[in-house]
């Protein structure tokens, strides 16, 4: 993980050699002048370490509040440099918010080594405990320095699908040797400067040379294709899918975990903030759904900077193709009361389909070709499908392509408890 330094010292001397003795791969040194271009450089570049020395205009005291309130949310590490070596001084220094404080002339080498010492243990306080993987706010933190200094970069979102149907079946034990597996395979191909954390215990943020993005998400999906059928049972793998929550009434379809990847290469001042930033690859993420298997998409966001304009879209949306107009228009109505949106009508040639399909089997199961037809074209990739019959063969369903089995009589509870379980756990 590349840090981020700042020298504040008016001496170009001095913290021209401070700056060498520190600048290395895995640290990116600014010097400032002078307070203004200070302050300008903190909000913007969120420096995990700052030194500062006394041979600027204001106190070392007044300074080091200004900054502990200026990045209270950011908390860098706080290194006083000063001529004097009075204990007095130390202290109202420390007391005022510094971390650090060194009196001058300092040994190069001791002063080098203690520095790399407070970003190691800036930076292991903000990894994460389970994949020892910078965390939420660390990775937040790459994504605005992205927007705001480093634009030559690409931004890849990878989010782990099916992780949670996977625990589920296969316990958390296991669930947590995937992840391993996992980020093992992304740290075997990343470079020095490239930043790799994660935003949830799902999705994990890779940013890198733009040059490379595309190669490298072409690799994490077939590295990850590759190991994930041996974290599955024999049956498992035989049958292609994993069957959740079994019981003798409603059964789950899941497929194995698979990565989605969503990348941005340019464009970032199209983008703004890091909430947009986030949005826009969260969508070519879920963009990126096969029905089963890794995909990525990469985004030139000068090409398409009108990507997220969602309105025309169906994601969200929800058909119902049940017999029975009673039934369907009770559906119907209690999803709409729900806030959900139902469509009346599909088009099986439109690249955008429906999140949700609700499909009634039929007496004669016929409508479970219809359910395998939706599941062998492409443009159904990224729609749940939910199969309602009175012929209680599961295994039929299924196999089909469905990705809930759901006998009749059911309760209405249940299907929208469903619904609202593919909605929060598909992020559809």
């Amino acid at each position: 993980m590349l840090s981020n330094l700042l020298i504040i010292d008016k001496r170009k001397e001095l913290s021209v050699k401070y700056k060498k003795a520190l600048d290395d791969e895995q640290t990116n040194v600014k010097i400032a002048k002078n307070l203004r271009d200070a302050m300008s450089l903190i909000q913007t570049s969120e420096p995990d370490l700052i030194i500062i020395s006394d041979s600027i205009e204001e106190s070392l005291i007044s300074f080091c509040q200004k900054v502990r309130a200026l990045t209270y949310n950011t908390r860098p590490v706080i290194v006083a440099l000063s001529k004097s070596a009075d204990m007095n001084d130390r202290i109202q220094v420390l007391e005022s918010g510094a971390d650090d404080f060194w009196s001058e002339p300092v040994d190069i080498e001791e002063f080098k080594t203690r520095i790399k010492a407070h970003l190691r243990r800036e930076l292991e306080s903000n990894l994460d405990n389970k994949t020892l993987l910078p965390n939420n706010f660390a990775t937040v933190k790459s994504l605005k320095r992205v927007l705001n200094n480093d634009k030559d970069r690409a931004v890849l979102l990878i989010g782990i699908d099916n992780l949670n149907e996977y625990i589920s079946v296969y316990s958390d034990i296991a669930g947590d040797k995937l992840i391993q597996a996992f980020v093992a395979i992304v740290k075997s191909a990343i470079e020095v400067k490239d930043f790799f954390g994660q935003i949830d215990n799902n999705n994990f943020v890779l940013i890198t040379n733009p040059y490379r993005a595309e190669k490298f998400a072409a690799y994490l999906a077939f590295a990850f294709d590759t190991v994930v059928p041996k974290f599955y049972s024999e049956t498992d793998v035989k049958r292609g899918y994993v069957l959740v929550k079994g019981d003798n009434k409603a059964g789950m379809r899941a497929n194995f975990v698979s990565l989605r990847i969503g990348g941005i290469m340019d464009g970032y001042d199209l983008i703004g903030t890091t909430d947009a930033l986030l949005e826009r690859l969260y969508y070519l993420k879920k963009s990126a759904r096969l029905q089963s298997g890794s995909n990525y998409i990469i985004d030139r966001v000068k090409l398409t900077g009108d990507i997220l304009n969602l309105n025309d879209s169906m994601f969200g949306k929800i058909y119902i193709k049940e017999p029975d107009e009673s039934l369907s228009l009770l559906i119907r109505t209690t999803l709409e009361l729900q806030g959900y949106e139902v469509v009346n009508t599909i088009d099986s040639e439109n690249p955008i389909q429906p999140a949700l399909i609700i499909i009634d089997s039929g007496d004669n199961m016929k409508e479970l070709d219809y359910c395998r037809n939706l599941k062998n074209n492409p443009n159904f990739a990224n729609t749940k499908i939910i199969v309602t019959t009175s012929v209680h063969d599961k295994t039929a369903v299924l196999d089909a392509g469905a990705d809930l089995y759901l006998p009749k009589p059911y309760e209405l509870t249940d299907l929208i408890g469903w619904i609202e379980y593919f909605y929060k756990m598909n992020n559809i």
